[in-house]
């Protein structure tokens, strides 16, 4: 059975091979995967189809709730500012994400929302798990861009 972020990884290829930037996102509570979701952007043409997003509003859909206290969340990229806001209002437990976004990030670069005093949520960040990987991922798929 694979880990939450070997399954956010999965979802990351299968976003590249849709054409999309590599990014897979799972939710769980416990044991229990309650969303597992890739970067749509390009497919719904949506500009918030980004995998943690999505993923939020799949598990808080099957939670039947407005909130994800006790919950984890596995991402292949550091959060954005929209995503890193999301996670704080969702009341995530715990994020873990793979590799950091120097550009675009928002929880360890750029804005670092976590510690912005306005953030009333913080949740428990660990990062770099699966980074080699996701970071692999990242580099093919934009150096095809150029």
């Amino acid at each position: 059975m694979p880990t939450p972020m070997e399954l956010a990884l999965g979802l990351a290829e299968a976003a590249e091979a849709a054409g999309e930037a590599p990014v897979g996102a799972v939710i769980v509570e416990g044991d229990t995967v309650l969303a597992a979701e890739r970067n749509r952007m390009r497919e719904l043409n949506d500009p918030t189809a980004h995998a943690e997003f999505l993923a939020i509003r799949a598990a808080l859909a099957a939670r039947g709730t407005g909130r994800l206290d006790g919950c984890d969340l596995y991402v292949t990229l550091e959060p954005c500012p929209m995503c890193a806001g999301a996670i704080a209002h969702a009341r995530v437990r715990r994020l873990y994400y793979a590799a950091g976004d120097p550009k675009a990030g928002a929880v360890d670069n750029g804005v670092r929302l976590f510690a912005s005093p306005q953030c009333h949520h913080r949740p428990e960040v660990i990062a770099g798990l699966g980074e080699r990987r996701a970071a692999e991922l990242l580099k093919r798929f934009f150096a095809r861009l150029r």
